[in-house]
């Protein structure tokens, strides 16, 4: 399910005096949020343009243009930032998707039956992993990989899963439904 804008930073804490602030990317390169030109929120009213972009740690420490202090700074933690989806280049291997592409999918065994839907595809650090969420209960993961999730069709929104045989997977229906939207992003991932 794609959209015209792509979420692909937030920004976080004011890093020192003098404007800078903390900005965690969503993507495989932390400083490609550079790249695209000005970004904007959501809404298209407010646009950012990079002055300058350090990576640290985790994070990528920058400087916007006419944000000059660390009052202007701490005004701006929290707010995510987009690319138009034309800005962000094609991806030439099949195996290669934008997380926001996969988000709202229906996951589905090979059988057909309905598993649920991808909610997100987080990395905890092992490798990226799909979330579903079935129609009622807790989410559950499957690792991004070709055995766990042979058959993308972005055309139909649909997704195989074959469940490892440890994963108890909830069945439709089986459990309340608990837990938040995942958000998506112009990361990118490969299956292994």
């Amino acid at each position: 399910m794609s959209s015209d804008r792509i979420l692909i930073a937030r920004i976080g804490a004011p890093h020192g005096v003098r404007g800078e602030v903390r900005v965690k990317p969503y993507g495989d390169d932390p400083l490609s949020f550079t790249d695209y030109g000005p970004l904007e929120t959501l809404d298209g009213k407010r646009r950012f343009e990079v002055i300058s972009a350090r990576v640290q740690k985790s994070v990528v420490v920058t400087r916007f243009k006419g944000v000059d202090d660390r009052n202007a700074a701490e005004a701006l933690n929290g707010l995510d930032l987009y690319v138009e989806r034309d800005a962000l280049p094609e991806l030439d291997d099949e195996d290669e998707f934008y997380h926001t592409d996969l988000l709202g999918l229906e996951a589905a065994a090979p059988s057909g039956e309905r598993l649920g839907e991808i909610v997100a595809l987080p990395d905890f650090g092992a490798g990226t992993l799909v979330e579903i969420r079935p129609g009622a209960g807790p989410t559950f993961y499957v690792a991004f990989t070709r055995e766990c999730v042979p058959k993308i069709d972005l055309e139909n929104g649909r997704v195989v899963v074959i469940l490892p045989e440890e994963t108890e997977s909830p069945k439709e229906g089986e459990a309340e439904a608990d837990g938040d939207q995942a958000e998506g992003g112009a990361e990118g991932s490969e299956r292994a």
